[in-house]
This record gives C-alpha cells, sequence and structure tokens, in this order.
C-alpha cells in the first residue's frame, strides 16, 4: 500500500479510536460510587446518588477518640446527611491533641474540634484560626473532688492539693474560682499531674482535680466506687464557655465557605437524629470506636444523656453563637493575662448560615 493511501485513510482511523475513547468514558461516569457511610435501607436512593469523585471533600480532625460527644459526626456519615450535601467527609484522630489548630490553620485539614478559650489563645499567639460553630455551649470541666471530702466549694483547697492537666487555662480557672469564692489562690498546692487526673484523686494524691470531664472522668470515677461532687466553674467567676467548638482557618472560610455552611447543614441534621434516636446514634457511634481507645457503652450512654442539654438551646439552631459569649471569654482571658488585649472577639468567630 502506497504512503498516499495510508495518509487517505488516516482521519477515519482517528474518528473510530476517539468513538472508542467516548464510550469507555462515558461508561464509567454513569456507574455510581458505592458510599459505604451511607444508610442500607436507602437502596432506592443509591441508583441516582452523586459519584464520590464529583463530591467536595472535607477533613475534619476531631478534639480525641471517638466518644459520645462526636455522635452526631457518626450520624451525619452513615445516614447520608454529608452525602446530601454533595461531600464526602473524611473523620480523622489527632496524634497529639495540640496538633490540630495548627494543622488547620497551615491547610493541612480543613476543620478541627477545638475549645472555645483555645481559639482565642492561639489568635494570641497569630494563628489564623475561627470558630464556624459551638458544638457543646457550656464548660464540662469542673472541679472534681470526693462527695465526701474536705471540699465543700473552691475557698476550701486553700492549702490543699489541686491535681491539673498541664494546662494554664485550668489554672486561671481554679484560680479565678477560689478567689471568687472569698478565698487565696496562692495558698494551694497546685500539681501539674498531666493525664493521671482519675488516678491522683483516685489515690488521695490530690484533694481535688482540675480539668476533669463531667461526661468522662467523673462518670469513671463514679463507677469505680468514687461518690464524686463537681463544682461548675460558671458558679465562681468562670465565663459560661463554649467547651466545644468547630474551627476553620481564615483563608479556609474564604475559600471553602459553601462547603463549610454545607457541613453545618448535615451536621443540624446528625444533631437532630441523635436527639430523637440517642440509642441508636450510640449504636453508630460504637461501631466507630478506635480500637486503641475502646468505649464503654454504659459511659457513653450516661456521657450523651449529660451532653445533650449542654449541646442544645431551644431557641437558637445547633451550632448557633452568641457575640456576648465571645466577648466575655476575651475579657477574662486578658484580665487572666493568657492573651493580650489586642486580641478581638469577633475575630475568632464566624457564624456561616445553617438551618
Amino acid at each position: 500500500m502506497n504512503k498516499k493511501h495510508i495518509y487517505s485513510l488516516l482521519p477515519i482511523l482517528l474518528m473510530s479510536l476517539l468513538l472508542i475513547v467516548s464510550g469507555c468514558g462515558n461508561t464509567g461516569t454513569n456507574t455510581p460510587a458505592t458510599d459505604s457511610t451511607s444508610n442500607a435501607n436507602d437502596t432506592d436512593s443509591s441508583a441516582i446518588e452523586t459519584p464520590s469523585e464529583s463530591k467536595d471533600k472535607l477533613s475534619i480532625m476531631l478534639d480525641w477518640y471517638p466518644n459520645a460527644v462526636h455522635s452526631f459526626i457518626y450520624v451525619a456519615q452513615e445516614k447520608g446527611y454529608f452525602a446530601d450535601q454533595g461531600l464526602d467527609v473524611d473523620v480523622q484522630m489527632p496524634a497529639d491533641t495540640n496538633d490540630a489548630l495548627k494543622l488547620v490553620a497551615a491547610g493541612k485539614i480543613d476543620l478541627a474540634l477545638s475549645y472555645q478559650p483555645q481559639i482565642l489563645l492561639a489568635r494570641g499567639e497569630n494563628i489564623p484560626v475561627r470558630s464556624i460553630a459551638a458544638v457543646v455551649r457550656h464548660p464540662l470541666v469542673h472541679l472534681l473532688t470526693e462527695a465526701n471530702g474536705k471540699v465543700k466549694s473552691p475557698k476550701d483547697l486553700e492549702t490543699l492539693t489541686v491535681g491539673y492537666s498541664s494546662i494554664p487555662l485550668y489554672e486561671a480557672m481554679v484560680r479565678t474560682m477560689i478567689s471568687q469564692d472569698g478565698g487565696n489562690p496562692d495558698k494551694m498546692n497546685l500539681v501539674d499531674v498531666g493525664f493521671d487526673l482519675i488516678p491522683s484523686l483516685a489515690s488521695e494524691q490530690a484533694d481535688a482535680i482540675m480539668g476533669g470531664f463531667i461526661n468522662h472522668e467523673q462518670l469513671i470515677l463514679e463507677k469505680e466506687g468514687h461518690a464524686m461532687k463537681s463544682i461548675n466553674p460558671v458558679d465562681y467567676g468562670v465565663p459560661d464557655y463554649y467547651e466545644l467548638v468547630l474551627t476553620a482557618s481564615d483563608t479556609g472560610i474564604e475559600a471553602k465557605k459553601d462547603q463549610l455552611t454545607r457541613f453545618i447543614k448535615a451536621m443540624q441534621e446528625g444533631q437532630k437524629y441523635v436527639t430523637e434516636h440517642p440509642e441508636d446514634a450510640l449504636n453508630i457511634l460504637l461501631a466507630h470506636e478506635n480500637e486503641t481507645s475502646p468505649l464503654d457503652p454504659e459511659i457513653e450512654t450516661k456521657s450523651l444523656n449529660i451532653l445533650l442539654p449542654l449541646m442544645n438551646e431551644e431557641s437558637q439552631p445547633f451550632g448557633s453563637q452568641d457575640a456576648s459569649s465571645w466577648e466575655n471569654v476575651r475579657a477574662w482571658l486578658v484580665q487572666s493575662e493568657l492573651i493580650p488585649d489586642s486580641v478581638k472577639a469577633e475575630d475568632a468567630f464566624i457564624n456561616l448560615e445553617g438551618e
């Protein structure tokens, strides 16, 4: 065959090749992706589900290992609420609880669960993170002591030993509580016990601990046979802060505001389901427990009963934040010399539209 005849066949060969490639591409895009976190009963919707490749990917880092407070996230995954919002959400555990905000600020992850005072402390260190939703609206960290012990109120801590978990915020909290109760905080014996809060109190090495959660450490101590007394810091001068908040970076909010807003809508659906079906929600959570940190169903059930009234606010949608709360916490942190006065409350949070 001469060269002239070969060149005349090239257009036909190219058109045939394009048709073959086009056919292969259509076969791939028409096959729906399987979403392992969707509700197994929703078989009718799986045929029209958006392929995961076309969903917006978001990553979120928990504040700790999965436990009752995270139920709304796993429910939103399992029930397909994230998928309904066009989101593919990757839930991660922190290797170090101090890393989450820095990873968010660096753009390594999109979202992190953190604490309201911690956001203001971070901004005081020029870490550009901001809360986009309140998750737990009131403090879970209380002053914990034996119910029949020496401590009836914070001023009784004068000359006694208080164990705390290495965090300056907790030192400021207990000092405020003692002062507000008419005592002298300089007379207490404050001991850094790290993560050994439970052993330090159970073994009577400390008369009280600051940094323990009423939905975790208190429940564990009670299960071990210790009658506990918890003293709410809000009753003694510490502002009523948001224990847990959902955090993003300044640049992340600007770049992904729509995706983050859809995340909040999905998490609101998740929290609604948790509130209406707490037993089923806990079963979903337990299916996602981390093997290195197994969950006690009894503890998590009691924890969720404590959490729900502190997470839900009848007059406001789940996640909403009040400017007055941020200003009160900011003022207390400035007074406690934990942040400079240059840190502004309005820079530390934003309400994205939810319900």
